[in-house]
């Protein structure tokens, strides 16, 4: 596995080349907007500023330099755009 880091609107965190970039955002404890998690939606399109993805087949319209989070796994150093603010979450503790 990989270590690779993933840049969202700006802010830099630590990722890897196996999982879809949805669930690692989610891990960092950001979150980007989803419904389906499957391609077809859309709600989690984005904008690929730098880098390579592998994207399985979607069904959601993606303009040109877009990717679904759901459906794409980094291959190297990405950085992206969303049109919206990311959050994060507090995460809670694991012994709770």
């Amino acid at each position: 596995m990989s270590r690779i880091a993933i840049t969202v609107n700006g802010q830099t965190l630590v990722g890897n080349t196996h999982q879809p970039l949805l669930e690692q955002l989610e891990q960092a404890g950001l979150q980007p907007e989803f419904q389906c998690r499957n391609g077809v939606c859309g709600a989690c399109r984005c904008k690929l500023d730098k880098g390579n993805v592998a994207q399985d087949d979607a069904m959601a319209y993606l303009a040109a330099g877009e990717i679904l989070t759901c459906r794409s796994t980094p291959s190297e150093d990405v950085s992206l755009e969303f049109d919206y603010q990311v959050s994060f979450v507090a995460k809670k503790a694991a012994n709770l």
